[in-house]
């Protein structure tokens, strides 16, 4: 059974501010049988999948967890030729191309994330998710780093052998410390849907919700 379809499809209807009981009778089905479907107890059907895609204009594949945005778009290194000058383009090496494409998905992450802090106006709070960005950075620098052995390691005040526990454990704090911000917040945040992404950052929403999904299977796995 598709683990991903029962969220979604719940998902979909409380965006949409539909009762469960008037989504049964526009999709033909008994409410029972839709809280089925949407607990995970029961497997639908191809026609219902399809009448489910149809209802909410979404994609099956956007339905069954297979793409995070509601087109069925699919983010692929072709994306970066469209952004990049031509020239420049043919010139990458495979490995430069997808470093660049790596580089895409995160880089347009972090400007909608950005936008979205802004709209909280909650200084801390972008405080604080500034810090996780950095320590981030700090931790992906420093394995760069020790890439060739004949780097000078005085660059670094910490000895490698506990900076990454360490930044970890900063890093953990600074979690926390956003996480009490929003509690502390004078203003109530807005509110954040796929939709709302999507209409308002097109592609950059698609890269960011393409990241919350592979990020996800990498945690499912542990």
């Amino acid at each position: 059974m598709n683990s991903d379809f029962p969220r979604v499809l719940t998902l979909l209807r409380k965006e949409r501010k539909i009762s469960q009981k008037k989504a049964a009778e526009d999709l033909g089905v008994a409410q029972a049988l839709l809280s089925h479907y949407e607990k995970g107890k029961r497997e639908c059907g191809l026609d219902f999948l399809i009448k489910a895609s149809d209802y909410y204009n979404v994609s099956t594949d956007y339905l069954l967890g297979r793409s995070p945005v509601s087109n069925g778009a699919v983010i692929s290194n072709t994306d970066i030729s469209e952004s990049t000058a031509p020239e420049k383009a043919r010139n990458l090496s495979p490995d430069e191309l997808s470093a660049a494409f790596a580089k895409k998905l995160l880089t347009n992450s972090i400007d909608v994330i950005y936008s979205l802090i802004a709209k909280t106006k909650n200084a801390v709070l972008t405080d604080k998710i500034h810090n996780i960005f950095s320590y981030s950075v700090y931790r992906a620098f420093r394995i760069i780093y020790r890439s060739n052995p004949n780097n000078d390691k005085n660059i670094f005040k910490i000895p490698e052998e506990n900076a990454y526990h360490l930044v970890s454990a900063v890093e953990s704090i600074a979690v926390s410390d956003a996480i009490s911000a929003l509690s502390s917040a004078s203003e109530k945040a807005p509110a954040i849907s796929r939709s709302m992404l999507e209409n308002e950052y097109g592609k950059n929403a698609s890269v960011l919700l393409n990241t919350v999904m592979n990020c996800e299977k990498q945690i499912e796995k542990l």
